[in-house]
């Protein structure tokens, strides 16, 4: 069963004079409760109306009427079903009516006792719903009625009367429990009565401020919310402008400065294993603040640094005191005394350090200080500001890291072509000519056979020669190509140096060409300890670096080869000429391959460049450092190389050594 007509259309023909009103949703729900406020702190057995447009509304009321239905049994309760919601009745009579009834519609609550009497009766306006109408909270606030509410007795019995007839129609089988309420309660009451409207005022006043507190919340929570938007937003505009951390971490210092309002901001790189760092981004609200830039900050010996490392989550001080105990948002709280000269000299009276992190990596802290002599309270929506722009700061950090490391790859991709066109053009040159001379010198041998002897000899002594370059440079390559790709297997036994220097001299004098070397030094004390390494390879060093050292010194000049211990577990080898010298911005890229001072086409001096490349690998290999010195060009080089000391006695080096000369 449906019935179309409205409750408050019907009251409105049987008083005339009435003029509806119009009620948001949060005025009705105070009137209601003002309402039923009266009846329990009243006495008598009143009649009690109520229809909810849902079940879901009634249950919100429920129990307050069951405190009602305690105290009169005139009590009815009208709601469209949802769930379980039907004709009972128990505590008090439940009447369920049809959803499509009029009633859905409408807000409903009469009151009547004996010396009081009121009644609400109101219609939904319904409207379609707004964009901004999507969120059922902002809907349920901005939800309209209109109709009447009053504390006129005669309109309160219309009003009971139209909703027990609706009641009625529902449930018949209350035709009796009806008949007997309009006979007792409907009937004509003295024309003074007293209405107390106290309870009203009160609940009105209530409900005003519960109004007013939840406005105020709202108030915060949008500001708390605009402000971290607005710092999220200033730092991820930094972020897109420049990937640069030393720009992004301005930016938020100062932003984030300003917005929390604190004495001091600052903000560092930094590492759980770091003993301090070095301030570098901060902010001072007050320029007599002292100023923490470029000074060591403590990390090791900080307690609270220490918590944020191992927790990974912000902690917060709210008051350092003088003996340098803080309270402070840990269990137990922890001891500052360690640091108790860095918060005198900073200044430091709350404090609030939040971590930086990536993926479980610390990356860098987030830190506020305040320096006023009253303690500040950090708020969950300060810390939570606070971790909001720190994680924005560690996707910067990690971008920039990112970025940082693309930029290497693309390094390394430009170091590999240069390298490929290094190599097509020395190839081409050290293959093309000598394999041109070899096979001038062989079609000459053949196509002569009368040639004449020593003319013959030339010819094949050319051949060879070329022949040799050849497979030196080819040797070169299978060398390097060993040692890069960790396919060498080392043989490491203690050796004195002067044998390999010796035999890397007797080496090169036997390689050499009729050319003149120049003057050549040697100054290896013999008490020298024993080095660790392996014999071959630190031979093939030597002379590399002494062929390297000829090949650029006139025949007129010196090569001097030194060598002294060095830091008490390496031996330092030097080999200086005063030959043609290096420029001071090539002193590290004379170690690339195929590296050559004067050009891949446009030198003097024969070669590969791949011989400084391959004494790199080999002196890394052996646990050394190789490094190269010039004042620049026509003033010489000096090339130097560390190798391990071997675990021996001064006298078994010694007698070592000893023997090697015999």
């Amino acid at each position: 069963m449906s019935i179309s007509e409205s409750v408050l259309d019907a009251l409105l023909k049987r008083s005339p004079h009435l003029r509806p009103q119009l009620y948001f949703k949060s005025s009705l729900t105070a009137l209601s409760h003002a309402m039923e406020d009266q009846v329990l702190a009243s006495s008598g057995q009143p009649l009690i109306i109520a229809s909810f447009q849902r079940e879901r509304f009634y249950r919100q009321e429920s129990h307050r009427y069951l405190r009602i239905a305690a105290l009169t049994p005139q009590v009815y309760v009208l709601a469209a079903p949802e769930t379980d919601f039907m004709n009972r009745s128990e505590e008090y009579e439940t009447v369920a009516f049809d959803p499509s009834d009029q009633l859905s519609q409408e807000w409903h609550l009469v009151v009547i006792g004996q010396q009081y009497s009121a009644c609400l009766v109101c219609r939904e306006r319904t409207s379609l719903p707004s964009a901004a109408d999507t969120a059922e909270t902002t809907m349920d606030q901005t939800r309209r009625f209109e109709g009447v509410w009053t504390f006129d007795r005669q309109v309160s019995y219309h009003a009971a009367e139209i909703l027990l007839d609706r009641i009625l129609s529902y449930r018949p089988e209350l035709a009796e429990k009806i008949a007997a309420a309009k006979a007792e309660i409907l009937l004509p009451q003295p024309t003074k009565l007293e209405v107390d409207p106290d309870p009203f005022a009160q609940r009105l006043v209530t409900h005003l401020q519960a109004g007013q507190y939840k406005l105020l919340k709202a108030y915060r929570s949008i500001a708390t919310q605009e402000r971290k938007e607005r710092l999220v937003n200033s730092i991820t505009t930094a972020m897109r402008q420049s990937l640069n951390t030393d720009d992004i971490f301005r930016v938020a210092v100062e932003e984030l400065g300003k917005a929390m309002q604190v004495c001091r901001c600052i903000i560092y790189r930094c590492k759980d294993t770091d003993t301090s760092a070095k301030i570098t981004y901060e902010y001072l609200r007050d320029k007599r603040i002292a100023s923490l830039v470029d000074q060591d900050w403590p990390l090791r010996d900080n307690p609270l640094f220490q918590a944020v490392a191992q927790q990974q989550t912000s902690v917060a001080i709210r008051e350092a005191l003088p003996a340098g105990i803080a309270n402070t948002s840990t269990d137990p709280p922890l001891d500052l005394s360690p640091i108790k000269p860095i918060l005198k000299r900073a200044s430091i009276r709350s404090w609030l350090m939040v971590p930086v992190i990536n993926q479980g990596r610390l990356l860098g802290m987030v830190e506020l200080h305040h320096c006023q002599k009253e303690p500040h309270t950090w708020t969950d929506e300060a810390r939570s500001l606070v971790e909001s722009v720190a994680s924005q700061l560690g996707v910067a950090i990690l971008q920039s890291e990112s970025y940082a490391n693309l930029e290497d790859l693309n390094e390394q991709l430009e170091a590999l072509e240069r390298t490929r066109s290094n190599l097509i053009a020395i190839t081409g040159h050290e293959l093309r000519t000598p394999l041109s001379t070899i096979q001038v010198c062989l079609e000459s041998l053949a196509s002569e056979p009368d040639m004449p002897t020593e003319l013959r000899q030339v010819m094949l002594s050319t051949a060879l020669s070329d022949a040799e370059r050849m497979r030196k440079l080819v040797q070169d390559f299978l060398t390097l190509s060993r040692l890069e790709s960790g396919r060498v297997e080392w043989h490491l036994e203690p050796l004195a140096l002067q044998e390999c220097v010796d035999l890397a001299l007797s080496s090169l004098r036997t390689r050499q060409s009729d050319a003149p070397l120049p003057k050549i030094q040697t100054n290896v004390p013999g008490e020298l300890p024993l080095v660790k390494a392996d014999g071959e390879w630190l031979v093939e060093v030597l002379a590399k670096l002494l062929d390297n050292a000829c090949k650029f010194t006139e025949s007129t000049g010196e090569v001097l080869i030194e060598a002294h211990p060095n830091g008490g577990k390496m031996l330092e080898v030097t080999i200086a000429d005063t030959g043609r010298g290096i420029e001071p911005n090539r002193l590290e890229v004379v170690f690339d391959r195929f590296y050559q001072e004067e050009g891949a086409l446009r030198r003097t001096a024969g070669g590969t460049g791949l011989g400084l490349a391959i004494c790199r690998q080999i002196i890394l290999a052996l646990g050394g450092q190789i490094w190269a010195e010039s004042d620049g060009r026509d003033k010489g080089s000096q090339f130097h190389f560390t190798l391990p000391l071997a675990q021996e006695t001064a006298g078994t080096s010694g007698a070592r050594a000893k023997n090697g000369r015999s």
